[in-house]
């Protein structure tokens, strides 16, 4: 037998008492909780008439839940442990020493004891660099107590799979390509996988990274830039737990469907689920006191490919109409407010003390804001003058007093009146119940509105992850910094800018965000098969990006008459179930079309799902939707079916839709 596999043994046989032990220990917990229950219920009329009694029993009984959810959480991770304890082993000799120490390194950290070392090493450990880091030879590592040195004798990689050994290995380099073609090269799921067992030096790099405050990461399709993001959050996590935890970092990602792809890789590295969701729907509800609804980044895109782009849009994202707002909020002041003096029993401030107090005491304060900063000051005088507090009545009577000095408080019809200024079509009117914002004007708003009303810092979100970097706007940086003043992991692909052209956001980052913008280039692509990853990159003559080498069927082109022979050869051509295949994808550039393709799929088989912009999951079969909502996902087969030549948007439509291939594209031009 070899060690892997008898430390496998040793192990799993731990593992399954520790199952034993704390199942035994919830059973008995949970019995404790029910005693509890029922003593309480009978005898809580007789407990003491100051409540002291009830009080301590509902703090035990507090104590006991938490204990058990805590005994349920640890079950969990011992569970999922025992299905692969460890994937990696490092025979490391310590400076100075003799007798080497072999590391076992798996999903997380277990000993037999609590206090004993540790028989596997969580992946995130310091220890654990040394199988990302190295090959054979000299090596150290950052200990808690500093750099340790020394020589790593042998690395040994395997393969686990509900507690057998599949295979083990030695391994003279750092993570074997034969390796990372089977795991990476493996048959898509409609769940992202985590890449604990292959993590690269660069990527690893990234991850252990605790130094920068902005770290963008641009890499090429298929480079892993979602799942480096995913295991750096667990890193962090796992580093800095007495600061942060799961509820205080936020992930914006492109939609629902992909915030579905990617929620299980957190669990799976043993940390709780973050929050995820679209800044379009950020917006959304930022902006509710303003409008009923608004258009998203996808309503915008269908009207660019069928319209062409939008001279105002580009503008309203721009640095330049933040300028103009500046020179707009400097006239506003005298606009906005119509003062009057007021006056409460007695007590009262002209119309000139008013004004001098709104201009220059509360000079600092957001305009919006400065009514209530200029009340509150009245009525802290009046209060302190009288020697009495006012009732909540009569502050509520003074509050619609001071807010009724403003001409309007409606940013719907300041922005309008910015408009008009600009010399730009103004918004329809109407009650807000009744608006529905277009998608070139619901950042400037957001905007305007944060200037008006101020931020609104989200101290709680100490860690912000921004993926599709490159389809974000200026504008949309200056907000999200204005927001948010913590941590960020920035990634994209300029390449898969969905705006009819390539756009680095690089160029302005460290302008808005500072000097502390670091950025790392990812230039290595593990997804697509070399034929399909030679297509891709002739498509946008895109050059320094190495591909592992992996090969596949050659790419199909072909040409028909109609989008229904189209859709008859995909059904042809789909090998679901064949090769293992799970998922395939049916890519279109607009809306209608993908809508026109599902329809005439769903009628002749049943496997087959439509994405747009309110679905929230990714299954297994055939998927139809549109390139753009496609962005982050994989599948084993992609059909790019039709879209114009003539368009802007052709280029980026065929590149991202040829790059969510895995296994095997076919591309169908439709006459």
């Amino acid at each position: 037998m070899s060690r892997g596999t008898e430390y496998l043994t040793f192990v799993t046989g731990i593992l399954k008492e520790r199952i034993q032990e704390i199942g035994a220990k919830i059973r008995e917990v949970q019995k404790d909780i029910e005693h509890m229950h029922d003593y309480y219920w009978e005898n809580y009329t007789e407990m003491d008439q100051y409540g002291y009694e009830n009080f301590d029993n509902q703090k035990a009984l507090l104590a006991q839940v938490n204990a058990n959810t805590e005994n349920q959480r640890m079950y969990r991770r011992m569970k999922r442990l025992l299905e692969s304890p460890f994937f990696g082993r490092v025979d490391f000799v310590y400076e100075d020493e003799e007798e080497p120490e072999h590391f076992y390194i798996g999903l997380g950290n277990f000993s037999e004891k609590t206090g004993r070392v540790p028989l596997i090493y969580d992946w995130r450990a310091p220890v654990s660099g040394l199988f990302y880091d190295y090959d054979k030879g000299a090596a150290s590592y950052e200990a808690p107590g500093g750099r340790l040195e020394g020589e790593i004798l042998s690395k040994w990689q395997y393969k686990i799979r509900e507690g057998r050994m599949i295979y083990e290995f030695e391994s003279d380099t750092k993570i074997d390509d034969d390796i990372l073609k089977q795991e990476l090269g493996a048959n898509s799921d409609t769940q992202l996988k985590n890449i604990v067992r292959t993590i690269q030096k660069e990527q690893n790099a990234i991850i252990r990274n605790t130094k920068d405050r902005i770290l963008v990461i641009q890499g090429a399709a298929g480079s892993g830039k979602t799942s480096i993001a995913l295991h750096r959050i667990a890193y962090l996590l796992y580093h800095d737990r007495d600061r942060l935890r799961s509820s205080n970092v936020l992930v914006l990602s492109p939609n629902s469907v992909f915030s579905d792809y990617i929620s299980h890789v957190l669990p799976e590295l043993g940390e709780e689920n973050i929050q995820e969701m679209s800044f379009d729907l950020f917006a959304y509800r930022e902006l509710q006191d303003v409008a009923s609804d608004c258009e998203d980044r996808y309503h915008y895109i269908e009207h660019q490919i069928r319209h062409g782009k939008s001279e105002n849009y580009e503008w309203k994202q721009s640095k330049q109409y933040m300028q103009a707002v500046e020179g707009f909020l400097i006239e506003l002041e005298d606009r906005l407010v119509d003062f009057a003096e007021i006056e409460y029993r007695g007590f009262g401030k002209s119309a000139e003390e008013l004004t001098r107090l709104f201009y220059y005491k509360f000079l600092d304060t957001p305009l919006l804001k400065r009514m209530e900063a200029l009340m509150d000051y009245f009525v802290d005088e009046y209060e302190t003058l009288r020697g009495k507090t006012l009732a909540e009545e009569a502050l509520e009577q003074l509050r619609e007093r001071f807010m009724g000095l403003y001409v309007t408080t409606d940013i719907y019809k300041i922005y309008n009146w910015f408009l008009e200024e600009q010399g730009l079509p103004v918004l329809e009117w109407a009650p807000r119940e009744q608006r529905i914002l277009e998608y070139e004007d619901v950042y400037p708003i957001l905007y305007l509105k944060q200037r008006l009303s101020g931020a609104g810092n989200r101290k709680n979100i100490r860690h912000l992850v921004i993926d599709e970097m490159q389809d974000y706007s200026y504008l949309q940086y200056v907000i999200l910094g204005q927001m948010f003043s913590c941590s960020m992991t920035i990634l994209g692909d300029r390449a898969q800018t969905v705006d009819g052209g390539a756009k680095d956001v690089q160029r302005f980052l460290p302008e808005i965000y500072g000097r502390t913008v670091r950025c790392i280039e990812l230039n290595k692509s593990y997804r697509n098969t070399i034929e399909i990853a030679s297509y891709a990159q002739k498509l946008t003559g895109l050059t320094g990006i190495e591909y592992l080498k992996r090969h596949g069927k050659p790419v199909t082109e072909s040409g028909f008459s109609s989008m229904e022979e189209a859709m008859e050869e995909v059904l042809r051509c789909s090998a679901l179930g064949e090769e293992g295949y799970e998922t395939a994808a049916v890519l279109t550039m607009t809306e209608a079309d993908a809508k026109a393709c599902f329809a005439y799929l769903k009628e002749r088989e049943n496997s087959v799902f439509y994405i747009d912009r309110d679905s929230t999951a990714f299954q297994k079969g055939i998927t139809v939707t549109t390139f753009y909502q496609a962005k982050g996902l994989e599948f084993d087969q992609v059909f790019v079916v039709g879209g114009d030549r003539k368009n802007d948007f052709f280029i980026a439509f065929r590149y991202i839709s040829a790059t969510r291939a895995l296994h095997e594209l076919y591309v169908f031009e439709v006459s």
